[in-house]
């Protein structure tokens, strides 16, 4: 069953879809009025995928614009924005990665909820393992890859072991879920605390396994526009755009899942 919230952000991506037909590639809204330019924007690793698809059809809806994406672990794109890395847009996987940045003052106003995330375990296809839950990683002789703690994924991990009461000792610590997720795809581990969305992307060659713990570790994802920004208008404009009912089709066509104030 489609749940609210995704049934309105795909009708409103239909919606823009035909006025972009009709309008026959002209440019409307904030973007078009700043002339367009370069739009640097760094994002969490697990939103490479959705951020990549809305940067090209941002692209396509103001002509003359151009989006850069710099995608990692969320913690370490805070550290680069305060040491001067010139960036327009950040969006990051969790409240306290983006705390780093408005606490250093390099935020043009309050960070907006863009979307939320969950993780699961992700296993080889077929789950040759028998993974069914948080505790089935601590057997003995499996190999789990998790994210450093620093980083929102590996936080979000920790919580959700400790809900469930879980001890283990992971084979790897990682510094983005994207480079936990590749470890499972090496098969490198037997299994991966991923967030949904990550594992959604790799469906054709991992399965995700649901645990109720994840529910005690849920991310939110803030999104601001940054106050050094070089092109603050194009930023403005793609920050809208992403919050848009098409920006959120594609969001939540990727997994992600709509902020509570939504």
């Amino acid at each position: 069953m489609t749940v609210p919230w995704i049934r309105a952000a795909l009708a409103g991506a239909a919606a823009l879809a035909l006025g972009l037909t009709g309008c026959a590639g002209t440019a409307d809204g904030p973007a078009a009025e700043a002339g367009g330019g370069r739009v640097t924007v760094f994002a969490a690793a697990s939103l490479t995928e959705s951020f990549t698809k809305l940067g090209k059809d941002f692209e396509a809806a103001h002509p003359g614009t151009t989006v850069t994406f710099n995608f990692a672990g969320s913690s370490a794109l805070a550290t680069q924005i305060t040491q001067g890395a010139p960036a327009d847009v950040f969006a990051a996987a969790s409240p306290a990665t983006m705390k780093t940045v408005t606490d250093a003052g390099d935020a043009a106003g309050d960070p907006a909820t863009l979307v939320r995330n969950q993780l699961v375990v992700a296993v080889l296809r077929g789950n040759p393992g028998k993974v069914a839950g948080l505790a089935d990683l601590a057997r003995p002789g499996v190999k789990v890859a998790l994210c450093a703690e620093q980083v929102p994924c590996g936080s979000a991990a920790r919580q959700a072991l400790d809900a469930a009461g879980v001890r283990l000792t992971p084979a790897t610590l990682e510094q983005d879920v994207k480079g936990a997720l590749a470890k499972v795809r090496l098969g490198e581990v037997d299994a991966a605390l991923v967030y949904r969305t990550d594992a959604r992307s790799a469906a054709g060659e991992l399965d995700a396994v649901e645990f109720p713990e994840s529910a005690q570790a849920v991310n939110d994802y803030p999104i601001v526009v940054l106050k050094h920004a070089g092109n603050p208008d194009g930023a403005r404009a793609f920050l809208d755009y992403v919050r848009s009912d098409a920006g959120l089709a594609v969001l939540a066509g990727a997994g992600f899942q709509a902020p509570q104030n939504r």
